[in-house]
């Protein structure tokens, strides 16, 4: 029945064809079936995850001067880049291109805006090489929360879910991971060079610290 319903909403939007994309449409439509369709398991990529990647790659895309048009693709990019989680747990970039190949042709968008979104999304895969501006406002805004003063509350979420999912086990084991992930991570945009790499800095000495 749930498949029938979002088959149902992709073709109500299937006669878009003066070239103008339903943005607000597609959005309403992923941030449903996140909200709806998400495992309960996932702690930390959950629905609150996306919106707050979302936030952030918003302020910064207005700080770095990008073009209306460009943020439009973006936050569609945003929107769909953990809707793969809603399948798989490994390579869920990949799954989320196929959602959105699949989705957005509905929606009014062109192969050729499908491509970039996709492109967007698959900068977020690790490791990360980001290309564009885009690519780059994705990635700072998805690691966004590591250079604010709720790091840790989020960390913890991020470890619980991966003791879950069987990734990690133990609090030392993460602390180590997480020592290693901040050491070779970078922030590309100046906005979060700025304002978010002082407290990431902060954040690894404390676990340096701690691991000692």
């Amino acid at each position: 029945m749930q498949s029938h319903k979002n088959n149902l909403a992709i073709a109500m939007h299937s006669e878009n064809q003066n070239n103008t994309p339903d943005y607000k449409g597609a959005g309403e439509f992923i941030l449903g079936k996140l909200k709806n369709e998400l495992p309960g398991k996932l702690l930390y990529h959950r629905l609150e995850h996306t919106l707050d990647v979302l936030d952030a790659a918003i302020k910064i895309a207005a700080a770095e001067k990008i073009p209306e048009e460009e943020k439009k693709l973006l936050r569609m990019a945003v929107l769909f880049h953990d809707s793969g989680y809603m399948y798989v747990y490994k390579n869920h970039e990949d799954e989320g291109c196929r959602i959105v190949k699949k989705c957005l042709p509905g929606f009014g968008f062109t192969r050729e805006q499908i491509n970039k979104i996709c492109a967007i999304i698959m900068a977020t895969k690790d490791p990360k090489h980001p290309k564009s501006k885009l690519d780059k406002i994705i990635v700072d805004a998805d690691l966004d929360y590591l250079g604010r003063d709720d790091v840790y509350e989020i960390a913890q979420k991020l470890f619980d879910e991966l003791k879950i999912y069987g990734r990690i086990s133990t609090t030392k084991e993460w602390d180590n991971f997480q020592v290693n992930f901040l050491k070779n991570q970078h922030y590309h945009t100046n906005y979060s060079k700025k304002n978010r790499e002082p407290k990431k800095q902060q954040y690894l000495n404390e676990l340096l610290k701690k691991i000692q």
